[in-house]
């Protein structure tokens, strides 16, 4: 006896790789959006509480700025999903190099906020750092 070809499962061969294709598309569409949320540069704006002088300066994340006592790192920068409410984050290292007794600690080591930077305030005497943008 002859075995027959079934029309159904040439059908449904189809429409599992239509749907397997979809899915590979729209997930790179989605993969693509996210890494549009996340930047390479991070701006910072540093204000000298003695002479009131702020600077505004751009690291490149993974590298180290030193800018006069302080050695300051971006680790990572992401802009927010919502246009309606714009948020920034930005994952921060900072060391203060006046102090000559323990270099390997941190004067800040977290995510800073844009909107709000008293929830992981930078307390220094000297200084003070906030989170202009990501891009």
């Amino acid at each position: 006896m002859k075995s027959k070809k079934s029309i159904k499962v040439g059908n449904n061969n189809f429409f599992l790789k239509s749907i397997i294709i979809f899915f590979i598309l729209t997930s790179s569409v989605f993969a693509l959006s996210k890494n549009d949320l996340e930047g390479n540069i991070t701006k910072i704006k540093v204000l000298d509480k003695i002479s009131s002088k702020n600077v505004s300066l751009k690291l490149k994340n993974g590298e180290q700025f030193k800018f006069n006592d302080l050695l300051i790192k971006s680790i990572k920068c992401k802009n927010s999903e919502f246009d309606d409410d714009p948020e920034i984050t930005a994952y921060i290292q900072v060391k203060d190099l006046s102090v000559k007794n323990n270099d390997e600690v941190f004067v800040f080591n977290g995510w800073m906020f844009s909107s709000s930077p008293s929830i992981n305030p930078f307390d220094h005497p000297v200084y003070d750092i906030w989170l202009t943008s990501c891009y």
